[in-house]
């Protein structure tokens, strides 16, 4: 098990160095100057001059990349163009937000998504199948803004139940925290969890087909038995696999349902940024989110492990 969780480790290497470098190049891809792409049509071509030496756009590629590759590792992302702040400070203190967001549209969607997807596994063709099929597809097929309009109107406008908008901290209570994030994160999770009902309820009815199975209950093993302890303990990669996957997407797509309810995270961070064409803190954001991607898809893989012993065989 140690060696298979080193070389899952040491695999993740070289990912993320070609993941810097593609990051890294997000900046000399724009059109024309970078420098006059950030300081807009109106800057002087003294001006451009001067943030060239300021960001070192005036030396050779691979230095630059060098000296960038050097400060992100000691965790300095560069100064805003746009307000003249830290990149690293702007990032934390709009990680917390997007954090806590996916993370309650993770549970969620997980708590919502394998019941269901058991349930219409284990009574296919019925009512409750069909019922859980309804709601997958409905999960898929609505958008989460969409769902997110809705939320509001019914618990913020009608019932005045939850806040339409804004963001309240841990310091503001751990009540008042979780009624600003609830409704952002069911319309973050929604679709998440139709996904998770899918290919938890596709793989389980798979595996309640097979031999094994077919010979617990023949043994006469209860029906709760087989689902729990053989059925959906070979459905766990495809859990874990759709789990990870959920997460990476509410990662990756915050950022309409946070401008949608004001959410000071990330992703409203993201949609900012590039509305004042302020290119370092968007390269910081894509590199962040590209670096969780590479972490949750490793640890996912140490979870195959896990559960499954034949993963590490191969």
């Amino acid at each position: 098990m140690k060696r298979f969780i080193v070389k899952r480790m040491l695999s993740v290497i070289p990912v993320l160095f070609i993941v810097s470098i593609v990051v890294f190049m997000l900046v000399h891809l724009v059109p024309g100057d970078p420098a006059a792409a950030m300081l807009g049509d109106m800057a002087s071509p003294e001006d451009i001059a001067a943030l060239h030496a300021r960001l070192g756009l005036d030396r050779p590629l691979p230095v630059q990349y060098g000296i960038w590759l050097k400060n992100v590792l000691t965790g300095y992302f560069g100064e805003s163009v746009a307000n003249h702040q830290p990149v690293t400070g702007m990032l934390l203190s709009h990680l917390e937000p997007t954090i806590h967001l996916t993370l309650l549209a993770l549970l969620i969607a997980v708590m919502v998504a394998i019941p269901l997807g058991m349930i219409g596994a284990t009574n296919k063709g019925t009512a409750a199948d069909h019922s859980v099929t309804v709601i997958s597809l409905l999960g898929i097929s609505l958008p989460g803004f969409l769902l997110g309009l809705f939320l509001i109107l019914i618990f913020a406008v009608k019932l005045k139940l939850l806040p339409s908008s804004g963001y309240a901290g841990m310091n503001a209570g751990f009540l008042a925290h979780i009624k600003s994030i609830l409704l952002p994160a069911i319309a973050l999770g929604f679709m998440n969890a139709a996904l998770m009902m899918r290919m938890t309820r596709a793989s389980m009815l798979e595996v309640l087909n097979s031999d094994y199975i077919r010979m617990a209950r023949a043994k006469g093993v209860s029906g709760f038995s087989v689902i729990t302890r053989h059925a959906f303990k070979n459905t766990l990669v495809t859990v874990i696999t759709v789990i990870s996957q959920a997460l990476i997407q509410s990662l990756s797509g915050a950022a309409v349902i946070e401008s949608l309810f004001a959410i000071p995270g990330l992703g409203q961070l993201m949609v900012n940024s590039i509305g004042r064409r302020d290119y370092y803190v968007i390269q910081a954001i894509v590199l962040l989110i590209a670096v969780f991607n590479v972490v949750i898809n490793m640890f996912a893989d140490l979870l195959y492990g896990v559960v499954d012993p034949r993963v590490r065989v191969g």
